[in-house]
């Protein structure tokens, strides 16, 4: 099985001048899976998500998504891969099915046209496919981003937090794309401070603290709201080790 996993980090570290964010990190994720990628505030999510991403390089260790070596072979993953922040990166001067035919084209996508409808369908923007995105609500926009982020159909999709700044029903709508997706088999990882929202969603549980994934689990070993418990005993069973 090892073998064949979409994601294989080993010996991760990243330092930014003397502070060491993540310190020999190890990770694997087989395909189809969705794993929610839980932690305090400055446990290195983020930047963990954004070497996946290729937009930062490892200072050392090993990074392999979809068979191909980051930083290395940057241009590869980025092909195979979908990337939603909780900021959505979008043009605000240009209407919605322009923002997806600009990733298109630069994604090389065809034919382009039938995939834009289809996204936007998707993602329930269909009927504001000529409106300008700066016109659009934040959940409309997170919306769209997902749309940006699945035109090219790739393997992996990377979301880091991107529930944040919504409101209920942009997030109800969030959940079930991102639920459309992992049912069309799609590799999932996704940063979150809500507990609730991902024990529904998610496949796996991985805890970073302190640098390192210090617990992972499956959701059918979880019992039915104890994703809170986990994540507290996880923490505070590598925190009481003293890890520095």
């Amino acid at each position: 099985m090892e073998n064949h996993a979409l994601i294989e980090v080993q010996g991760l570290v990243k330092r930014f001048g003397p502070k060491v964010v993540l310190r020999g990190l190890n990770f694997s994720v087989q395909p189809g899976e969705f794993v929610a990628l839980l932690g305090p505030n400055g446990a290195g999510k983020t930047t963990f998500l954004r070497i996946l991403a290729s937009l930062s390089s490892p200072s050392m260790g090993m990074v392999l998504v979809a068979g191909y070596a980051l930083p290395r072979e940057a241009a590869a993953v980025r092909q195979r891969l979908g990337v939603v922040s909780h900021l959505p990166l979008l043009y605000g001067d240009l209407t919605a099915e322009e923002n997806l035919r600009f990733f298109g084209k630069m994604y090389g996508v065809n034919p382009l046209e039938s995939r834009i409808r289809e996204v936007l369908r998707q993602v329930g923007l269909e009927k504001r496919a000529r409106d300008l995105v700066r016109t659009f609500s934040r959940g409309m926009q997170q919306r769209l981003a997902i749309g940006r982020a699945i035109l090219h159909d790739p393997d992996v999709l990377l979301l880091d937090e991107p529930h944040t700044g919504l409101d209920q029903d942009a997030c109800e709508m969030l959940d079930e794309i991102l639920k459309e997706e992992a049912r069309r088999g799609r590799t999932i990882v996704m940063t979150s401070h809500d507990l609730a929202r991902v024990e529904d969603l998610s496949s796996r549980f991985d805890v970073l603290s302190r640098g390192v994934i210090c617990a992972s689990v499956p959701k059918e070993s979880i019992p039915k709201d104890g994703l809170l418990t986990f994540y507290r005993n996880a923490l505070g069973h590598h925190e009481g080790k003293g890890v520095e």
